[in-house]
């Protein structure tokens, strides 16, 4: 884990349940605001992934792989919250092509561990470029204090029984 407990595993209300009323033209503004973020955070990478007629799922599957070498089919479902047939299709096109291997797991031969090949891994680091250099223009710009803001912001949007998995995940150097 990171020096300061990681605010993700600390429980707190959930976003959907405000404590103060906040004004609805601030709640639209915040809602715009995420879709215009998110857009252009992924737009980078999926002019990348389409060099490689690949999609943003493909982003994800690398990214998490990447992120947690030997990590299990199930464990990427659980992260991912998509249907076994919907990463099946992925996984299968990321194999094929030679940017993720499947190996089988030592005390359980059902397993199937997942990991990068260099060239996936290439391809994730690839992929990440981009977004890692526009969070770091806004974290700069925002200072200390107000990154500490946004990464608890952020940590908040996240679903309350999902946030203690999802720390574990993010805790990750």
């Amino acid at each position: 884990m990171t020096s300061s407990p990681t605010l993700l595993d600390r429980r707190a209300e959930p976003a959907h349940k405000p404590q103060v009323a906040l004004p609805p033209k601030l709640l639209f503004e915040m809602i715009e605001l995420l879709f215009f973020a998110y857009r252009d955070f992924i737009g980078d990478p999926d002019a990348i992934l389409d060099e490689f007629g690949f999609g943003r799922a493909h982003h994800r599957v690398l990214h998490f792989v990447s992120r947690n070498p030997g990590m299990t089919v199930a464990e990427l479902l659980d992260i991912l919250k998509i249907t076994k047939q919907s990463l099946g299709r992925v996984l299968k096109e990321l194999v094929d092509a030679g940017y993720i291997e499947q190996r089988t797991g030592a005390s359980d031969r059902r397993q199937r561990l997942l990991h990068t090949t260099p060239k996936g891994e290439e391809l994730a680091q690839r992929l990440a470029e981009p977004q890692s250099r526009r969070i770091a223009a806004a974290l700069s710009a925002l200072g200390p204090e107000g990154a500490e803001a946004a990464r608890r912001f952020l940590a908040l949007l996240i679903n309350e029984d999902d946030r203690p998995s999802a720390a574990r995940i993010v805790a990750k150097p």
